[in-house]
């Protein structure tokens, strides 16, 4: 298993405690979620009809600002792992660190894969991937640069799971390019990655493809009504967007007071070097806080967003211990 955030169950082994006890800040996923989740009986106990479907498709455009063809999914993990059967296999090139399900997804099914750490070595891929902005690191790209490396490779992925905050960068609008497939996650920013809804835009050719492999039915009825009306509520997504550029600034004053240095982030997640973040994670772990750390970066302490007053408290006395 590949590791991720999230994984409560280690904490509570760990440090005891039931879930409830806990504030899991291990993920990137907004703590204050879209509250009209309310749906009709109807919803549960139908097959969502293609009208259905198709409304919650026209819901995303407009919320993505994009006219080109999409397709939902159970959530962006369901489009990585269809990835690698787009094209037949060749060679596979990611931006890395990033998100380690590509690097696992597209090795298992067989592309020579390689990591790379600047944007212009992925030159030469049949199929390049970045991460905008990037997980953990908050790393972006300019979306002139990504255009231009686009002729240059045979496919071009964008993960923009964590756009929804910093709209001003996605290429939602441009994926009708041929070549060009952007990856939407619906639960990170709407704090609702149970409901595992999500979404790939693209080409109409690559998002036929994906609309034939994720079958008739790729999301619940639920995901449709709750994602559609999620997606429309411009005034939620705006002052949430206000709400969390204010919430980044205060968590990274208490990192900076405990002696922590901003590697970088987005507006859900913070990421620290904090000289030894094994000793950080217990540290929070110890006031049942759980946050996230990297093998491979022995200082690297990532923390999500509080989602209210008595969250913060927690949070900034343990920092202040």
């Amino acid at each position: 298993m590949r590791e991720h955030g999230g994984n409560l169950d280690v904490a509570q082994q760990r440090f005891g405690g039931t879930a409830e006890d806990w504030i899991d800040l291990s993920t990137g996923i907004n703590r204050v979620s879209y509250p009209d989740v309310g749906v009709d009986q109807r919803q549960w106990s139908a097959l969502p009809s293609r009208s259905e479907i198709e409304s919650l498709h026209d819901a995303a455009r407009r919320a993505y600002a994009t006219s080109a063809p999409i397709v939902a999914m159970g959530g962006a993990q369901a489009a990585i792992q269809l990835l690698p059967h787009l094209a037949p296999r060749g060679r596979a090139r990611i931006l890395a660190p990033t998100y380690n399900e590509y690097a696992g997804v597209l090795s298992a099914a067989g592309w020579d894969l390689a990591e790379v750490s600047e944007l212009a070595a992925l030159a030469g891929a049949d199929v390049a991937v970045v991460v905008n902005p990037n997980n953990p690191d908050g790393r972006r790209h300019d979306r002139d640069d990504l255009l231009a490396l686009l002729p240059r490779v045979g496919r071009l992925v964008i993960d923009e799971s964590f756009a929804d905050a910093v709209p001003g960068i996605s290429l939602a609008a441009e994926a009708g390019r041929a070549g060009l497939v952007i990856l939407r996650s619906f639960g990170k920013f709407y704090g609702l990655a149970g409901l595992r809804l999500g979404f790939a835009v693209g080409s109409e050719a690559d998002i036929a493809a994906l609309a034939a492999m994720t079958g008739p039915w790729p999301v619940s009825g639920a995901a449709i009504a709750i994602g559609r009306r999620a997606l429309l509520d411009h005034d939620w997504a705006r002052a949430t967007t206000a709400r969390l550029a204010d919430d980044c600034v205060r968590l990274d004053a208490a990192a900076q007071s405990r002696g922590w240095m901003l590697v970088g982030g987005t507006p859900l997640f913070r990421l620290y070097e904090t000289g030894d973040a094994l000793a950080a994670q217990e540290t929070l772990a110890r006031g049942l806080i759980w946050s996230r750390v990297f093998q491979q970066k022995p200082g690297w302490l990532r923390l999500g967003l509080p989602g209210n007053e008595a969250e913060w408290s927690r949070l900034l006395a343990v920092l202040s211990r």
